[in-house]
């Protein structure tokens, strides 16, 4: 249930934070932070584990499930982890002897309204 209200403020906190780059150029502070996130995701493992997370039943996913479809080590995978953590795209928790972990939609948010794309009638008129 907590998830699930964690889910609906942070989407709102986030598509108040940044206007689409098609409506106003990026600030500085902003462009770091969001590059920051892009870079994250620029690494198809790390991309294939964020999918992994998201998609996984519940909404979280023990480290011990995220192993198996890699053709990599588990410290390997643990490095993936820490760099998505980092970069404000997941949360964690450890449990016991495994860490859990979740996609933080607020982030998700976030690169999405930033890539906003115009409505198609604005898109139409600038084509013309």
């Amino acid at each position: 249930m907590s998830n699930l209200e964690l889910s609906v403020l942070g989407q709102d906190a986030a598509v108040m934070c940044c206007s689409p780059m098609v409506h106003e150029p990026l600030g500085e502070d902003a462009a770091v932070e969001l590059a920051r996130m892009f870079k994250a995701l620029s690494d198809p493992v790390r991309l294939r584990l964020l999918s992994l997370i998201a998609s996984h039943e519940g909404g979280e996913a023990c480290v011990c499930d995220l192993i198996g479809p890699f053709d990599v080590s588990q410290p390997t995978i643990s490095h993936h982890l820490k760099v998505l953590r980092e970069a404000g795209l997941v949360g964690s928790e450890r449990r016991g002897t495994w860490v859990y972990y979740w996609v933080l939609p607020a982030a998700l948010a976030q690169l999405s309204s930033l890539l906003q794309a115009p409505a198609q009638t604005d898109a139409a008129q600038g084509a013309g």
